[in-house]
């Protein structure tokens, strides 16, 4: 079962990782970069904060829009092209085929928030005072090491981004050390943001299981705007928008994901909360985004279960 699960995810990474959205995504966070690097120069000594809020902004937005375009489109294109008919006729049960084009989604997603991560972080690393010719050597010799991989090792072929983009995060991530505070807010982001495009894609997983890519998109998008409100509505004051309202925002609180959670404040995430932990408050919320996540792939299977091809 494992390997059937391994074998789907895989294959549904290899597709995505052709999408034109992606490569398009990535070149609107690097602009994202550069513009920061623009704003933070008027801003005198609050350039490196500048450059760190705009990136984690950046990459919490751009990650959700590829996990609402890949898992709105992923299964879609299968019945499309009908390619999901041969795969069904193996030994693999829908379960199996839901859940491993979930995983291959997510892992996706975590190899385009590496990606933003690393171009946020080498960003930082060239303000801190870093040698300018260092960090565009390694730049640029990332691209060219992750072409070699590419072209060269065959058993790698489309894999190859996946090991590339988590190393040279890494390697970014001991560039920036010159401003910690700053790297702990687009590290802290990444992974809160990981955290977050699971319980999406599992929100969109499920429209996306019986209804169109475009309608799928719509309501997967609407319960992300809920959710990110999710602590607004309900504390609506009854006596500005009446009691019926107030009623409406405290179920619509307590149904849907609380995605406020992942965007949370500034002081948390540079260890100035007294009142909170950052490894605490990571632990719980990446607790919760295993458990919607979960629950919604639940959700995802029965209806897909259920559903009729032809």
């Amino acid at each position: 079962m494992l390997q059937r699960i391994a074998t789907i995810a895989l294959n549904t990474y290899r597709e995505a990782a052709r999408a034109r959205i992606l490569y398009g995504l990535v070149g609107v966070a690097l602009a994202t970069a550069l513009y920061s690097v623009v704003v933070g120069a008027y801003t005198l000594r609050s350039a490196p904060r500048v450059v760190s809020d705009l990136g984690a902004a950046s990459i919490s937005l751009y990650s959700i829009i590829v996990a609402i375009v890949l898992a709105a489109t992923s299964l879609h294109r299968e019945l499309e092209y009908k390619t999901i008919f041969p795969i069904l006729a193996r030994p693999v049960r829908r379960s199996e085929y839901i859940v491993g084009k979930t995983l291959g989604n997510l892992l996706t997603l975590a190899v385009f928030i590496a990606i933003d991560g690393f171009v946020v972080l080498l960003t930082l690393a060239a303000m801190g005072g870093r040698s300018v010719p260092l960090v565009a050597g390694i730049g640029l010799g990332s691209i060219v090491l992750l072409v070699f991989l590419v072209l060269k090792v065959k058993s790698l072929g489309t894999y190859a981004p996946i090991p590339w983009a988590f190393a040279m995060l890494v390697v970014a991530s001991v560039l920036a050390s010159v401003y910690p505070d700053e790297r702990r807010v687009v590290l802290g982001m990444c992974l809160l943001t990981l955290f977050e495009v699971a319980i999406v894609t599992g929100i969109a997983t499920v429209f996306a299981s019986f209804s169109s890519p475009f309608l799928t998109a719509v309501l997967t998008l609407g319960l992300f705007a809920v959710g990110r409100q999710a602590d607004s509505l309900a504390q609506l004051p009854a006596k500005v928008f009446g009691q019926f309202i107030h009623e409406v925002g405290v179920f619509l609180s307590k149904v849907v994901p609380n995605l406020h959670v992942y965007v949370p404040a500034r002081p948390l995430l540079t260890g100035e909360a007294l009142e909170a932990s950052l490894g605490a408050y990571l632990g719980m919320a990446g607790l919760q985004s295993l458990g919607w996540t979960v629950g919604l792939l639940v959700v995802s299977i029965v209806i897909f279960q259920k559903r009729d091809f032809l």
